[in-house]
């Protein structure tokens, strides 16, 4: 039986803060000036937390991997992309590396066989929405919920596979998120790290930002959908990989899928 969803300790203290400036507002009518001040700063400060993808105030989060084994893991967003993620699984069968893909599942559907051989070849296919849509951070309860729900379905449909985990469009959220997800049974991931790769096409610069301070338990994003383009019209991420892969091996660093590095 599923535990009952908790409101995060920020949710509930904004709860308290509303529920406190009406009742003071009620018996001390001079204080609704510095009662709707309080509200405005707190909802200043939700909005943000959505806008931050590494923030756990609106929720739980997964910033890295729980052990602390010499680990890490590889997640590319966005796919599949025809054009380019054929090319990413060639170069992680070459490496023998496991990845994680979240996909938009409106893309699983139309290439299917695409996916099929992903699988195959071993990585996991995570939720990253139905549509990526560019409003999701603020669509309400319902609309998240068909959107995530859909694209569970969708997804386990052709991979045979119920999808554990939820990347949110371009990494923003709001407080309706965490709820939807607890009754979805999926964790939120964000990331330890991440290459800016959808913008910045110099692959040095993007392989640099990676791996500075890199260590065990980190998570690392790059995208093969929506990748940026050198000036020959090559995603950026088929030089980005190698180079990647090659320096974290050096540091005796291993490859998990994030299931696999999120067990005991």
């Amino acid at each position: 039986m599923q535990n009952k969803w908790q409101a995060s300790a920020f949710l509930k203290a904004s709860a308290a803060l509303h529920a406190g400036a009406v009742a003071s507002a009620l018996v001390w009518p001079s204080t609704i000036a510095f009662g709707i001040a309080s509200l405005i700063a707190n909802h200043a400060v939700l909005a943000a937390a959505g806008l931050w993808p590494r923030s756990s105030l609106l929720g739980p989060n997964v910033l890295r991997l729980s052990g602390e084994r010499a680990e890490v893991a590889l997640t590319i967003d966005d796919g599949p992309d025809p054009q380019v993620t054929p090319y990413v699984l060639d170069i992680l069968a070459e490496k023998n590396i496991k990845a994680t893909f979240f996909c938009i599942a409106a893309k699983v559907k139309m290439h299917p066989e695409l996916v099929q051989r992903m699988i195959a070849e071993g990585h996991h296919i995570e939720n990253h929405s139905m549509q990526h849509r560019h409003y999701f951070s603020v669509m309400g309860m319902g609309g998240m919920k068909k959107e995530i729900m859909r694209a569970q379905q969708a997804i386990e449909e052709v991979t045979g596979r119920k999808p554990q985990f939820f990347r949110a469009p371009a990494g923003l959220r709001n407080p309706f998120l965490d709820p939807v997800l607890h009754k979805l049974d999926l964790k939120l991931v964000s990331w330890t790290r991440r290459g800016f790769d959808t913008r910045v096409h110099d692959a040095k610069k993007i392989t640099k930002r990676l791996l500075a301070n890199a260590k065990a338990g980190d998570i690392l994003l790059l995208h093969d959908g929506n990748s940026s383009r050198r000036a020959n019209g090559q995603a950026v991420i088929l030089e980005v990989l190698p180079q990647l892969i090659d320096k974290l091996k050096q540091q005796n660093l291993h490859f998990v899928r994030i299931a696999d590095g999120m067990r005991a």
